[in-house]
C-alpha cells in the first residue's frame, strides 16, 4: 500500500487560519511534504510573524478576512502569484463566540456566520474558479463535531459548522467532475485553547493539533481515484 500514496511534493496550498493552532500544525506538515503554502492570518502582524517564524523558503503570508469577499480575492491573487498556481485549499480560519441565544448580540452571530460559513464559501468558491481552469484540485474544509452534534451555548457555532458541513457535500458533488476532490473534517476537542467549554478539565485527553494535520495529509494523499469525503475525529479517552 505504501507505493500508493500520492505525493505532495511540488503542490501548491491555501491555508487560512494558518498562524497558530490546527491551522499552523497543517502548514507545518504541508511544508514538511515538500508542498508550498500561502497562510493568512486576521491581522499583518500576526500574518508576518507566523512566516518569520515557520522561516521556509516556501511559506508566503497574506493578511485577510476570510469573510470579506475583496480580501479573499487579494489572498488567491496574491497566492498565484507568489506560488504560480493553487492545487490545495485547507479552509481552516474560524471562530468560537459561545453563549446562550437570548444572549448573543447579532454582531456576534454575524461575525461567527460570516467567518466560519461565509469564509467557507468565499475561499471555496475562488479556489474553484481557479482550480477549475487548471485542471482540479483538491478543498479540504474544516468543520467540527459540532457540526452534527448542538451544545448549550453553541447557537451561532452550531449553526455556522452544521452549514459547513452540508455546504462541503453539496460542492463536492458540484465540483467532482471538474477534478476537484472535497474533504470535510470533523474533529471535537483539540487542544489549542479554542473553545471555553472544557476549561479546567486539562487538555492530555485532547486531539493534538498535529494530530488533525496528520489527517489533513492522509486525506491529501490519497490516490485521485478515491475521495475520502468525510472524517469525523475524536478523544480517544474524554473525561468521564
Amino acid at each position: 500500500m505504501q507505493g500508493m500514496r500520492q505525493p505532495l511534493q511540488g503542490k501548491r496550498a491555501v491555508v487560512t487560519g494558518g498562524t497558530r493552532g490546527i491551522g499552523r500544525a497543517i502548514v507545518e506538515g504541508l511544508l514538511a511534504e515538500g508542498a508550498a503554502v500561502t497562510l493568512c492570518g486576521r491581522t499583518p502582524e500576526s500574518t508576518a510573524a507566523a512566516v518569520e517564524e515557520l522561516g521556509h523558503p516556501q511559506v508566503y503570508g497574506k493578511a485577510a478576512d476570510v469573510g470579506r469577499q475583496p480580501d479573499v480575492e487579494a489572498l488567491f491573487d496574491f497566492a498565484l502569484e507568489r506560488m504560480g498556481g493553487i492545487d490545495i485549499l485547507v479552509a481552516n480560519a474560524g471562530v468560537g463566540i459561545f453563549g446562550a441565544t437570548g444572549d448573543l448580540s447579532a454582531e456576534q452571530w454575524d461575525e461567527t456566520i460570516g467567518t466560519n460559513l461565509t469564509g467557507v464559501f468565499l475561499t471555496s468558491r475562488a479556489a474553484i474558479q481557479r482550480m477549475r481552469v487548471a485542471g482540479g484540485g483538491f478543498l479540504v474544509l474544516l468543520s467540527s463535531l459540532a457540526g452534527r452534534n448542538a451544545f448549550a451555548g453553541g447557537a451561532a457555532y452550531n449553526a455556522s459548522k452544521f452549514a459547513v458541513t452540508g455546504m462541503a457535500e453539496a460542492i463536492m458533488l458540484d465540483h467532482r467532475h471538474d477534478g476537484i476532490r472535497v474533504t470535510t473534517i470533523m474533529p471535537g476537542s483539540v487542544d489549542t485553547g479554542f473553545s471555553p467549554r472544557s476549561a479546567g478539565t486539562g487538555a492530555e485527553w485532547k486531539i493534538a493539533a498535529a494530530d488533525v494535520a496528520e489527517m489533513v495529509i492522509a486525506v491529501l494523499s490519497m490516490p485521485e481515484r478515491t475521495l475520502v469525503s468525510r472524517v469525523e475525529m475524536r478523544p480517544s479517552r474524554p473525561p468521564q
